[in-house]
């Protein structure tokens, strides 16, 4: 096993990313190993390399980066916290002023390149350790690739080329190559994993065949393959396996947690030895005597006109906490700093504390009819009855014929505070207009994709930066 794993640990040398073998993160439940020795590589399971690609998912950086990146940056919310707190850079991302030495840029970058270090390291560790049960061997297989997929799409969508470790660390591959090769990962990791109602409870959220259905689906509907797009949602959607929580309300509590339409969440434990999203919860959560966070991540004032137009009070009370309101738990929130905070983000149990207990929702059955009902408008089929679906959930009236530009503004409000509003502007051609009427300036032909980080150019000189960045 010395030998082996001499052979398998690649240093995937992106500039700042040299990185050797790492655990540190527990996920679901598995011993922490903060680093993977090289004598110690004996006693190192390959359930307990993938877990360490899992363990990803759950570092610091989604807690503050993440949002700066997905959020704040968009018209769906404002940077909030104190007027005189910038959040290092989140005052610049809501203002959309940031610059190509932005923190959260670079540690979002760097994030997605060491998870997907990690799932290669453990695709070939779990691949040549000699695992005598085969389902189990193509299962983890299975769950490494589809991290490396999630990674890479994540990366796709927010810098354009990007390299690809397995062709080349600084020349930046094409747009259609690295989404070739996200394709090619989610192909066979839906060969290889097995249902979500297969799984142990014990192994309750890790990746699934549906898991990897889906988020194909949603690379299809970003690629514009119209027909792949849908007939990959109807995959999701005829397996039986997914369904609508009736109460759209109860989606973000701990009761629904890997429930009918949870297709894929990170999870969190709430304890220190497996910490969840570390400080999720706590970096939005209200800011003032009686809120328990730090304020940032605030719905805007735009995002609450665009439920209101709709008349959709459901899903902006699911969404939205309102300086004083009493949550469905009891809990006031008087004495606020800020108007609004996100409530997607909101635990009831550990509110405040830097161990959450949040799981984060990365893909759920709503989603998936949203996509089917997207790509329907576009061949022909009919787009109205998964669209309904979802409208009649909360209550909304149904749409016999509906537009796509309907279609995007369900997007809007469904999934609203759920990390895709800029990349869903960006992808349907509506940014300006969208960043115009919440009073932001978007640069088009510079702000479709972020600039590649400032400290990796200097890195690594050959790599080139994306238009109008410096």
């Amino acid at each position: 096993m010395k030998n082996n794993i001499k052979n398998i640990q690649i240093l995937f040398a992106i500039g700042l990313l040299f990185t050797t073998v790492s655990c540190s993160e527990d996920y679901l439940n598995v011993d922490s190993k903060d680093r993977l020795e090289q004598d110690d590589t004996e006693t190192v399971t390959p359930k307990e390399m993938v877990n360490g690609a899992y363990g990803m998912l759950t570092e610091w950086d989604y807690a503050f980066s993440y949002l700066g990146i997905t959020e704040i940056i968009s018209d769906n919310s404002d940077k909030g916290s104190s007027s005189t707190d910038t959040g290092a850079d989140k005052d610049v991302l809501d203002a959309l002023t940031f610059t190509s030495s932005a923190g959260s840029i670079l540690s979002m970058w760097q994030n997605w390149y060491k998870s997907i270090n990690r799932a290669s390291i453990a695709i070939d560790y779990t691949e040549n350790y000699g695992l005598t049960d085969e389902n189990l061997k193509n299962r983890l297989v299975g769950e490494a690739k589809f991290l490396r997929a999630l990674n890479y799409f994540w990366l796709v969508r927010s810098f354009g080329a990007v390299p690809l470790q397995d062709v080349d660390l600084v020349e930046r591959q094409p747009v259609a190559d690295v989404y070739a090769y996200i394709e090619a990962d989610l192909l066979d990791a839906i060969e290889k994993l097995p249902l979500k109602s297969k799984y142990a409870s014990e192994d309750l959220g890790r990746a699934s065949k549906g898991a990897a259905q889906a988020l194909l689906s949603k690379v299809y509907l970003y690629e514009k393959e119209w027909q792949k797009a849908y007939d990959m949602a109807e995959n999701v959607i005829n397996s039986g396996e997914y369904g609508l929580h009736p109460n759209y309300e109860e989606l973000w509590r701990a009761s629904t947690e890997n429930g009918i339409e949870s297709i894929f969440e990170v999870q969190g434990r709430g304890e220190s030895i497996a910490h969840g999203v570390q400080q999720y919860s706590q970096t939005q959560g209200a800011r003032g005597a009686d809120g328990w966070g730090w304020g940032y991540n605030n719905p805007s004032e735009t995002l609450v006109k665009a439920f209101e137009a709709e008349g959709d009070l459901i899903r902006m009370n699911a969404s939205i906490i309102f300086e004083g309101e009493t949550l469905w738990d009891g809990r006031e929130v008087f004495e606020v700093e800020n108007p609004r905070y996100n409530e997607k983000a909101y635990s009831s149990a550990s509110t405040g504390s830097d161990d959450g207990d949040k799981n984060i929702r990365i893909l759920r059955y709503a989603e998936i009819l949203l996509i089917k009902a997207e790509a329907a408008t576009y061949i022909g089929q009919d787009a109205a009855t998964p669209l309904n679906l979802v409208r009649s959930r909360v209550n909304l009236p149904t749409i016999s014929n509906p537009t796509v530009a309907q279609i995007w503004k369900e997007r809007h409000l469904e999934l609203a505070m759920e990390h895709d509003r800029w990349f869903d502007i960006v992808r349907t051609r509506q940014a300006k207009e969208a960043m115009a009427a919440d009073g932001k300036t978007f640069v088009v032909g510079k702000h479709e994709l972020f600039p590649i980080p400032y400290n990796q150019l200097i890195q690594t000189p050959g790599m080139t930066q994306n238009p109008g960045w410096e």
